[in-house]
């Protein structure tokens, strides 16, 4: 469940943010840069994301980040699954606490 929270958390901050650097986004994500590489890559192969070069010059290779249909598809039902899961928390623990 833990991943799955990661790659939605990365695909809104992909949403928000397409253009951070891989290393800012891992900083802002609480991620190292080889997990966020390593969810960057399973979202491209399942076809949720695409990368695209925005700037090139001889120093650096810059990188921007899009949700495919597919990924923003995939993004509401992982949001809608997320919100179904925690209302259903707060109500085992509303009962809980009503007992």
């Amino acid at each position: 469940m833990k991943d799955s929270q990661d790659l939605l958390n990365l695909m809104r901050a992909i949403k928000n943010k397409p253009k951070l650097s891989q290393r800012e986004m891992a900083k802002d994500l609480g991620f190292s840069l080889g997990k966020l590489n390593y969810c960057l890559k399973a979202l491209k192969e399942k076809g949720l994301v695409k990368i695209d070069n925005f700037k090139k010059n001889p120093n650096k290779i810059n990188y921007f980040y899009v949700l495919t249909p597919k990924g923003i598809s995939k993004k509401t039902q992982m949001t809608i699954n997320f919100m179904k899961r925690k209302m259903k928390e707060y109500d085992e623990l509303k009962q809980e606490v009503d007992n």
